[in-house]
């Protein structure tokens, strides 16, 4: 394998629009072609960007989505008496919110109702019965696009820890300090580390290299510049900083700003 030669951007705004120019085409010529297009999606800061310029260029040219399935990565758990569940979607920082906020409502906005995503198209993995989700992604011929991001400090990917094994599949993880003190940044109303939950279900790291047909790391900030030099090194998957897994994925691609690559 060889070393992902990353595509530097001007900034996050820059990256966010050219990805989302060419991954609306791309779900255009599966709309015409009449197949559906899974699109695997990470919450938090980094994706941001792509969704905000999606959601800008379809209320300029409104197009149709309601073919597209999103596939979500992973969520926070509470503990109950029947076992994990997800936590309630109105929590500040529940996974299911982000998506319905701020992928799906910012897509949707401005699309008549009949080429809107609908609910039942947003999947997430179940916290009773996890390892289902990769069997149900094959099932549906796999994610057509896989955005990914990395953790700032440790490289965590979805709620993969560092020392993740490279067979890991969608599961229950407890969820690493340094992913813990990460998430507060990405949901700033979390006040201590207390308040952020110990556990969340996960894709695992052959669901991403598996089920993906094309994957594409998002990194932009100054803050991420650990991450982009780990990423721009790697050329085969590093346990200890879990999003290098990118570099084996068929079409793997690294997205990057001016300040995360430090040009």
């Amino acid at each position: 394998m060889s070393m992902i030669a990353p595509q530097i951007f001007p900034d996050a705004g820059a990256l966010g629009a050219a990805f989302a120019t060419r991954l609306l085409a791309q779900i255009e010529e599966a709309r015409v072609a009449g197949r559906r297009f899974l699109l695997g999606c990470p919450g938090g800061r980094s994706p941001r960007p792509v969704y905000l310029a999606m959601g800008k260029l379809l209320a300029e040219r409104p197009r149709s989505l309601s073919h597209v399935t999103l596939v979500m990565m992973d969520d926070y758990l509470d503990s109950g008496a029947q076992g994990f569940e997800h936590v309630p979607i109105e929590s500040h920082f529940s996974c299911r919110r982000f998506a319905r906020d701020e992928i799906v409502g910012v897509l949707n906005v401005g699309l008549a109702k009949a080429d809107r995503i609908p609910w039942d198209q947003v999947w997430f993995p179940d916290p009773r019965n996890p390892e289902v989700y990769d069997s149900r992604i094959e099932d549906a011929g796999g994610i057509d696009v896989f955005i990914l991001a990395s953790g700032a400090s440790d490289g965590h990917i979805a709620f993969n820890p560092a020392g993740s094994a490279r067979d890991s599949i969608s599961r229950v993880v407890p969820l690493a300090e340094q992913t813990r003190l990460d998430n507060m940044s990405t949901f700033p109303d979390f006040r201590t580390i207390d308040e952020v939950p110990s556990f969340g279900v996960t894709v695992g790291i052959d669901t991403i290299y598996r089920q993906s047909k094309a994957a594409v790391m998002i990194v932009w900030g100054e803050g991420k510049r650990e991450a982009f030099s780990r990423l721009a090194a790697a050329n085969a998957y590093e346990p200890d900083w879990p999003a290098t897994i990118v570099s084996e994925c068929r079409n793997g691609e690294i997205l990057a700003d001016r300040d995360a690559a430090g040009t």
